[in-house]
């Protein structure tokens, strides 16, 4: 599983030119980038000014959620607001108290966008950009530090620096700091520490740089994409956060949409992809007839037909054809969301015949109570937001 994982992360920019990443090399800013189809939004690129900032190696970053950089004073409420940006898929500018791999604190600013399809309108990664926050030093301590808290810390001994930092690099700006006097120690952890409205336009202008070079690319391999979501609403592609929780559900199973014209797949899991043979893109906006055959028994298509009209469970052993040839069978479901109206259908993927039936119904009603739990969940915060 890892093994697959670890592809699906080199495949992340399948999408882009083969020189795209030399392209982002070149950027001397503090950035990531994750992907939200992949299981825990993790990190599928991290630029150079990141990994010296944050003093991690880039094996040691790739794969990973951004969890790994919070610490025990980083602030809970400012995590679930990125996380609630996530969830919008919208941007979000805030402080946050992070932690190098030393263990050593420092408040930064985060920048996080959605970078959408244009096509199709999904989000397909989300970029943040990691801004140092400079502050003056605590009464006691010397020279300058990273975000002390306190009156008149925009005052001219920080003016010179912010000129620079404005048009230069994450690590030049942290190497000039350095030479004077700039620090990770001493820093109030407690906060709260706020951004000036230069560290503010520097993460912007960060952020349209690299949206440059994605719009760039993509011009030249015909996959448009932009900050902004272009496309209309209800084309059938489930938001980041919904991918995000369906991929925390380590089963095999699909997810097709029940109100657009012939239930297009809109989520195939990890380990479906991985038992069935296709890839993502030979299902995602396609009918689960596409696993059908020439043997597939006529009355099953029936049945399921009949099932879902009548928004039903139906569990049949139907003939289906993974990639290589080989048979499975489905167990269909209705998923309801938060006002009781139908919203998907999960068919959920039959294991070998070693499997005894009783494990089976066990793991099927597992699948399909996770499924309904994390898509409930989501329309009623929609709700309630």
């Amino acid at each position: 599983m890892e093994s697959q994982r670890g592809t699906m992360i080199e495949q992340s920019f399948d999408c882009y030119s083969a020189g795209f990443q030399e392209s982002l090399d070149e950027l001397p800013d503090c950035f990531t980038i994750t992907d939200p189809y992949i299981s825990g939004n993790p990190i599928v690129y991290a630029s150079r000014g990141f990994l010296e900032m944050f003093g991690y190696s880039k094996y040691e970053v790739i794969g990973r959620n951004g969890r790994i950089f919070q610490g025990p004073k980083t602030n809970r409420r400012s995590v679930l607001e990125v996380r609630e940006a996530i969830r919008e898929e919208r941007d979000i500018q805030i402080s946050l108290l992070n932690y190098r791999k030393d263990g050593t604190p420092f408040w930064m600013l985060f920048h996080m966008c959605p970078v959408f399809d244009e096509k199709d309108g999904r989000v397909i990664h989300f970029l943040g950009v990691q801004v140092p926050i400079l502050r003056r030093p605590k009464p006691s301590g010397t020279g300058l530090n990273l975000c002390q808290n306190g009156a008149g810390c925009r005052e001219s001994v920080l003016r010179c620096y912010r000129r620079e930092v404005h048009s230069m690099s994450v690590e030049r700006a942290l190497s000039l700091a350095s030479g004077s006097g700039l620090d990770f120690t001493g820093v109030d952890v407690d906060g709260p520490c706020d951004a000036s409205d230069l560290e503010k336009r520097k993460s912007t202008a960060v952020i349209d740089n690299i949206l440059t070079v994605l719009v760039h690319d993509g011009e030249s391999t015909g996959r448009l994409v932009h900050g902004k979501r272009r496309s209309q609403p209800g084309t059938g592609q489930l938001g980041a956060s919904l991918n995000i929780s369906l991929g925390r559900i380590k089963q095999s199973f699909v997810l097709t949409d029940a109100n657009l014209p012939d239930m297009p797949i809109v989520f195939a899991s990890d380990n479906f992809l991985k038992l069935t043979g296709f890839s993502r893109n030979e299902l995602l906006g396609y009918n689960c007839r596409s696993f059908s055959g020439t043997d597939t028994d006529s009355s099953s298509r029936f049945r399921i037909k009949e099932c879902i009209q009548n928004e039903q469970p139906c569990t049949l052993r139907m003939l289906n054809y993974r990639k290589d040839g080989t048979s499975f069978w489905l167990h269909i479901s209705p998923v309801r969301n938060a006002s009781g109206k139908v919203a998907y259908f999960v068919a959920v993927e039959g294991e070998d015949n070693s499997e005894t039936k009783e494990n089976q119904s066990l793991r099927q009603r597992g699948v399909v109570a996770a499924v309904k739990v994390a898509v409930r969940g989501l329309s009623m915060s929609v709700r309630t937001c």
